[in-house]
């Protein structure tokens, strides 16, 4: 028996070939099905006729490999056309439903909007938002009733990121173990991962200070690989013009791969993390320096596997226990040390790695408190 019905709102379609955000979404679907929720999944087709046509021959073969062929519908932008389940059936579903989990304000549909009992804006990217608002560029919270973020050290006097006067609910992002086995077949030691080096926006300057991207923090540890003699490999979204910061890291020793090719979807990016050793984990400047407590969705598909996790610190440490299979660095010097200590005792390290996932993030306990925080049954 079901417990009703959870509506999740999310960028995926226009999104094909990102096998780790498509997960970011799965796990909120797949664990709220665990739980015995109902879910319906709700996302926008933009651009072209054609453009949206390679939107859909990729988004489908996703939603049939996960079981939700039933559970969602594309809203054609500019219409109310749908495919996938029929408008007034989601607006009906979105009527009934406890709760939507509109991630990052995605949904701005106010007909479906208006429906939904309870409106949770889930914020995965702590900082942007919440300076966009005050610096008066763009207000992603208005219409919603509760505010939820993985910036789980907002509100702390150590955290510069704004509370905008809204009460937030903080959360760890979940993982469903079931999903993600543990896996010890590595070949080699292998330091992985899988980034974006922009992305769709540029540095903040706020009260002050200026924020950045990833790129502002990866280039300092751009010397990594060399420095340790260790094997560093990279799936890098990078455009081919970034031709000083491509040589930059060719010269500092990095392995970079497409990551379209090796993590392009879900059960591509999978296996490229379960045949991992572990995982060298850079944060966006904004992360690290406002001291978030932002975590990677994708160091918890390396720790539910068995991977260690060397970790750049967000303000970690006041959330979970540091040291055994996730290992943090502030400096490039802290990052060597990291990486060799994982190297020489990498059993123990991926060990703890497994039990972290299980203790911290596991699905059923992460969704069941949020719901719980939220007053939901």
């Amino acid at each position: 028996m079901t417990s009703g019905t959870i509506v999740v709102a999310g960028a995926l379609a226009q999104k094909p070939r990102h096998g780790g955000h498509a997960w970011v979404l799965l796990q909120y679907l797949l664990g709220f099905k665990r739980l015995g929720w109902d879910v319906l999944f709700l996302d926008c087709l933009t651009g072209n006729a054609s453009i949206q046509s390679s939107q859909v021959a990729a988004f489908l073969p996703l939603v049939r490999g996960f079981e939700l062929e039933d559970q969602f519908a594309l809203l054609v932008d500019g219409t109310h056309e749908t495919i996938g389940l029929s408008r007034a059936r989601v607006v009906e579903r979105a009527h009934n439903s406890a709760l939507l989990l509109n991630v990052m304000g995605f949904l701005t549909d106010e007909e479906i909007l208006a429906q939904a009992r309870r409106r949770v804006f889930l914020d995965i990217d702590p900082g942007f938002p919440q300076m966009w608002r005050q610096l008066g560029l763009h207000d992603s919270f208005a219409g919603h009733d509760a505010f939820v973020t993985i910036g789980q050290n907002i509100g702390y006097a150590d955290c510069t990121i704004p509370t905008c006067g809204l009460e937030w609910i903080t959360t760890p992002q979940p993982i469903v173990l079931e999903r993600w086995p543990t896996a010890t077949n590595q070949a080699q030691a292998r330091f992985t991962s899988v980034a974006t080096w922009r992305g769709a926006y540029g540095p903040l300057e706020y009260a002050g200070s200026i924020y950045g991207l990833r790129v502002h923090e990866f280039r300092k540890f751009a010397t990594l690989p060399s420095l340790t003699g260790l094997t560093f490999e990279l799936a890098l979204d990078i455009h081919p013009s970034e031709t000083g910061d491509l040589d930059l890291l060719k010269r500092g020793g990095w392995s970079l791969l497409d990551p379209g090719v090796v993590a392009g979807d879900p059960w591509s990016y999978q296996r490229f993390i379960q045949t991992s050793a572990a995982e060298f984990m850079t944060a966006k400047h904004m992360y690290v320096a406002t001291n978030s407590g932002w975590f990677s969705d994708r160091s918890l598909c390396y720790l539910a596997s068995s991977k260690p996790v060397l970790a750049q610190d967000t303000g970690l440490c006041r959330l979970y226990p540091v040291g055994q299979g996730l290992v943090t660095f502030r400096t490039l010097d802290e990052a060597c040390a990291g990486a060799q200590a994982i190297t020489a005792d990498y059993r123990r390290h991926a060990s703890a790695a497994r039990e972290l996932a299980e203790a911290y993030f596991d699905s059923d306990i992460v969704l069941r408190n949020l719901l719980a925080k939220l007053g939901v049954a």
